[in-house]
């Protein structure tokens, strides 16, 4: 299965400095312009469209920048900062421009030759002189200050910009993202419950409302062929426990036939489903067969989740945009003797971060829900993990919720779940307690790695509280 792409961010550079210095001291603009292309090459390494708005020398230079940078659909603008500006030269970029800034002050080298430097070589290394004054600025105009300091090739500040530009990249994501919500929210779910305008307020993106009748007339038009293709996907991606219903798991991929068709004709991004229907009926027989197609949307990259829980399917586009991939993840139980919490959920799994090849295993009833069938049973992979969770607060807020552990072996219950057994560091109880007071609904996304410092810096850009639970 080919994974859906994450676009690339577009990222204005522009750099400054005191115009006055250039007549004073030769070469000086010279080692910023190249500080500057060297700046813009690494950050195009990372994957960014640069947009390069050039050297900002005084306040006509810092209008035309502002111009030009406001026209250029950008998700984050750097601003280098690489000797003594003035705040009065860039304010136009501070103000007209309303995209998110790093000021990058970065100097050639890790100090100064002292016995040799004059002051002009002295000025190359002045960034440190000027960042205040901005970062003042960017307060009193009401723009969030953001900074980074250090030398050219200063591999602390790479790990840093590294994180801005695949959250410029995930911001991006989550501004054309579209997000269906199929059917009704699970009897009772009030803590998935959400203000669909207040998610697009801060995220972006458009939530496309729809009906199980847009399946229904979908899977009345499956072709065999297509229910084919589905087949040999399950049969080279999954493992068949035994006395697996295979009328029940052609039926599944009838169903995940028809949602493939669903998604590309609304274009989705991600997909949130729940329904009970009543006994016999066709909604109440489609409802049960999610499993597979679910599955196999998820190793995709279009997380598909059940019970309406759209920002847990938003939070699992998130954590596969940096890399991590998503899986649906509940609490399941506490092992105490081992020190771990185990998590997981039923119905769909994302095979790019499974341990094992997952096994399709029969339940006669899918649990607090209708009917029943085939379902995933898998595990995370051994290694670092990040539970992330985006909740909606009382006040309205969206906050982010982290907290990174390690996937470890042990037994896992056979019940057609996707089971992770996670050590935190901790007594699952404290885990389990701080988690639980964070304000995390009681569904979020499970990726591989160690993500919670990408996620924090995605806040801050949204806009997003940011909770690091890590007790």
């Amino acid at each position: 299965m080919t994974r859906v792409g994450v676009p690339n961010a577009r990222i204005g550079v522009v750099a400054g400095g005191l115009g006055a210095y250039w007549p004073q001291f030769d070469g000086l603009k010279d080692r910023i312009d190249d500080s500057s292309r060297h700046v813009i090459a690494r950050i195009a390494d990372l994957g960014a469209t640069v947009v390069d708005a050039g050297l900002v020398s005084d306040v006509t230079e810092g209008v035309a920048a502002a111009r030009l940078l406001a026209a250029q659909d950008l998700d984050l603008i750097v601003m280098l900062v690489p000797t003594y500006m003035t705040s009065a030269q860039v304010l136009p970029i501070l103000r007209d421009v309303d995209v998110p800034m790093v000021l990058l002050s970065l100097q050639p080298d890790r100090k100064m030759d002292h016995a040799r430097f004059g002051t002009g070589d002295w000025l190359a290394f002045a960034g440190s002189a000027g960042l205040p004054e901005i970062g003042v600025a960017m307060d009193r105009i009401g723009k969030k200050p953001r900074a980074i300091a250090g030398w050219l090739d200063d591999p602390r500040v790479w790990r840093k910009v590294t994180r801005y530009v695949a959250a410029a990249r995930t911001t991006r994501l989550l501004r054309t993202a579209r997000h269906g919500m199929m059917g009704h929210l699970y009897p009772g779910m009030y803590d998935i419950a959400t203000n669909i305008t207040n998610v697009v307020k801060v995220l972006g993106g458009h939530v496309e409302v729809l009906e199980f009748d847009d399946l229904r007339v979908r899977f009345e038009k499956v072709e065999r062929q297509a229910i084919d293709r589905v087949m040999a996907a399950v049969e080279s991606g999954f493992e068949l426990a035994p006395g697996v219903d295979t009328d029940n798991i052609r039926f599944q991929s009838q169903v995940s036939a028809a949602l493939d068709q669903l998604v590309d004709d609304y274009a989705l991004s991600t997909l949130a489903y729940f329904h009970f229907g009543q006994p016999g009926d066709i909604y109440g027989k489609l409802a049960t067969g999610f499993p597979i197609g679910a599955t196999l949307l998820t190793s995709r990259g279009i997380p598909t989740v059940t019970e309406y829980e759209l920002r847990a399917a938003i939070a699992m586009l998130v954590t596969s945009a940096l890399g991590g991939g998503g899986t649906l993840t509940e609490g399941q139980a506490l092992d105490f003797d081992a020190g771990v919490v185990e998590l997981g959920h039923n119905d769909a799994a994302d095979l790019a971060i499974t341990e094992h090849r997952p096994v399709l295993r029969n339940l006669e009833v899918f649990h607090g829900k209708g009917g029943g069938g085939a379902s995933i049973e898998c595990g995370v992979a051994l290694g670092p993990v990040t539970q992330f969770s985006i909740t909606e607060r009382g006040n309205g807020r969206l906050r982010f919720i982290a907290s990174e552990g390690e996937a470890v072996d042990g037994p896992h219950i056979t019940i057609g779940n996707t089971t992770t057994r996670i050590d935190f560091g901790c007594d699952p109880g404290l885990w389990t307690e701080e988690w639980a007071i964070s304000g995390s609904t009681h569904h979020w996304s499970m990726a591989r790695g160690h993500l919670a410092a990408d996620l924090e810096v995605l806040a801050d850009l949204v806009g997003a509280e940011f909770e690091r639970v890590q007790p």
